[in-house]
């Protein structure tokens, strides 16, 4: 009964965060969607809500969100580094999401097939990357990497943990301090689309690099809001 209530408390949290958020979407920038989403949420409950929908990704961002002002304060500084990071890392797509960014690059650009060695051409890419990341040191990176369902489930599990290393080793030799970087596999267990088609496998197989606040940074954020 306990989980029955503490599952259904979840849902209604969810729902509560989603509905301030929506009641005013079209007015509402993404930096006061953060702020509303993690006021909403909170922090564990986020990461609860970012596991059960099958979104590692959305889940680390929800999670570590503060809310309110602070929140706010978060958000603007995630905006200023998502515009750079669009204009300087052509290869990804880069989404602002609550208080944190989410940089997706298709495993195409990154990877050959099953392989986990950078490609030449990528490598301008996530130099690119991690100079925006070196200078904006008061962020957390998570690096997830996904397949697509094609072979076994311990195969792409390995395959998609082996490529989030890559990548986490390429920038921590780039200037990242390995102390911000985390890594995540995921196999082909978090699909975003049909993995019965070309196309959707294509969209399947990718490396997440999600970038949030920072212990430093929430505390500057709370005392900025105060």
């Amino acid at each position: 009964m306990k989980t029955i209530n503490f599952k259904t408390a979840v849902v209604a949290v969810g729902l509560a965060a989603a509905s301030l958020v929506g009641s005013g979407c079209n007015s509402l920038t993404k930096t006061q969607k953060g702020a509303a989403i993690g006021a909403g949420a909170g922090g564990t409950i986020g990461a609860i809500i970012g596991k059960s929908a099958g979104n590692t990704a959305l889940g680390a961002i929800i999670g570590g969100a503060v809310g309110g002002t602070a929140g706010a304060f978060i958000g603007r500084k995630m905006d200023r580094q998502a515009a750079e990071i669009k204009q300087t890392v052509p290869g990804a797509t880069v989404e602002r999401q609550g208080e944190g960014i989410l940089v997706k690059f298709d495993s195409g650009i990154l990877f050959d097939v099953n392989k986990t060695a950078l490609k030449t051409a990528a490598q301008t890419n996530l130099n690119n990357l991690a100079t925006s990341l070196t200078n904006n040191p008061q962020t957390n990176i998570l690096i997830v990497g996904h397949t697509d369902n094609t072979g076994s489930a311990a195969l792409n599990q390995d395959l998609s943990v082996r490529r989030a290393e890559s990548v986490k080793a390429y920038i921590a030799l780039h200037g990242v301090s390995g102390s911000r970087l985390t890594t995540s596999g995921k196999g082909f267990n978090e699909p975003i689309a049909d993995n019965s088609t070309e196309a959707g496998r294509a969209q399947n197989r990718r490396v997440e690099i999600v970038i949030i606040a920072n212990d430093q940074l929430k505390q500057e954020a709370k005392q900025a809001g105060n």
